[in-house]
């Protein structure tokens, strides 16, 4: 996240000047964040789930996936997500309209 927020700053620059908030521009970069961290934490579900359908019919193994694991991954692949796009959000939230339109 933190490197699409400096690959933006023009974007963010031009936001700014046309009226953006800070707020505006904090909820979207979180907003950002979230969601691609629901989508890598539904990806991570979804493959774990065949890699353990896998390894049941090529070894013959049962394999369990409790619910409780799922939860817990989905929960942490989030806390993580949001932690550390709340950072670069509050950055791009703090820029200055003359330096985001200015940066090259």
């Amino acid at each position: 996240m933190l490197a699409t927020v400096l690959e933006r700053t023009p974007e963010m620059g031009v936001r700014r000047a046309m009226g953006a908030r800070q707020l505006d521009i904090r909820n979207r970069f979180v907003m950002e964040a979230f969601a691609v961290t629901v989508t890598g934490g539904l990806l991570g579900i979804a493959m774990g789930l065949a890699i353990a359908k896998g390894v049941a019919a090529y070894a013959g193994w049962k394999t369990i996936v409790a619910l409780w694991s799922i939860a817990l991954s989905v929960g942490v692949s989030a806390g993580v997500g949001l932690v550390f796009g709340i950072y670069p959000a509050m950055r791009a939230a703090r820029l200055d309209p003359v330096e985001g339109l200015r940066y090259e």
